[in-house]
């Protein structure tokens, strides 16, 4: 194998993230993709570097992107294979008092939005979205448009509490936040059409500037009845 000196054969093909781990989008590494949180599982797509990066894809939810040669030594081989979890809907339901209080918690914390952001404190829309629900071992796909395809749709009539609420345009969904009920939501907004970090805003036109911005790009609702089971 070409990496062989900078890192160990893996009898099951994948390797464990030591520490957390930056996934760029870019060969270039100019900009993250997602995080891999320590003790998540990867793949490599390559066998040897090209200018410095290899290209990887994540076990759990299948995310592709570039990993820097730099971040080898914190890769171990995995002993086992990841195997995701099926869980039914009655468990799920069950788990989400618990993804609500990990939003909360993370709220509390000082934090800002950061594109690509999977891993506490700095989190994008859909990264506090995945890490919210994973809290509790409930796996989502890595993107908003893509939780939404994922999820059970449903009306803004029937959201509770534990639903995700999406925005966007009519064609792509490109932010999700999580609903509290009451008509509220919280979620990690930009700095420039948002709160910079994360907040609770109101799904209604009735709230503040922000709110209501949100608002306007409301797109269509969706309920978690699965955990996502990766292609391998």
């Amino acid at each position: 194998m070409v990496l062989a000196e900078q890192l160990p054969t893996s009898d099951t093909g994948e390797y464990r993230c030591q520490v957390n781990l930056n996934i760029y989008n870019s060969p270039g590494c100019n900009g993250l993709a997602t995080q891999a949180a320590a003790n998540r599982q990867l793949r490599l797509l390559s066998d040897a570097p090209v200018d410095g990066v290899l290209k990887v894809c994540l076990c759990e939810d299948d995310y592709p992107g570039w990993l820097s040669v730099e971040d080898l030594a914190r890769l171990e081989p995995a002993t086992t294979r990841y195997q995701a979890i099926a869980l039914s809907r009655s468990e799920i339901a069950h788990r989400l008092p618990e993804v609500i209080a990990f939003t909360h918690a993370a709220m509390a914390e000082p934090n800002y939005y950061l594109w690509g952001g999977t891993v506490a404190p700095n989190y994008d829309c859909s990264g506090l979205m995945q890490a919210a629900f994973i809290s509790t071992r409930i796996w989502l796909p890595r993107d908003s448009y893509q939780q939404q395809a994922f999820t059970q749709r449903i009306a803004i009539e029937e959201l509770t509490p534990g639903d995700l609420v999406f925005f966007g345009t009519p064609e792509k969904v490109n932010h999700v936040g999580l609903y509290l009920g009451a008509g509220r939501y919280i979620h990690s907004s930009g700095k420039e059409m948002g709160r910079n970090g994360i907040g609770i805003d109101v799904l209604s036109e009735q709230g503040d500037e922000v709110s209501r911005s949100y608002y306007q790009k409301f797109h269509s609702c969706g309920r978690v009845v699965a955990s996502y089971q990766n292609q391998g």
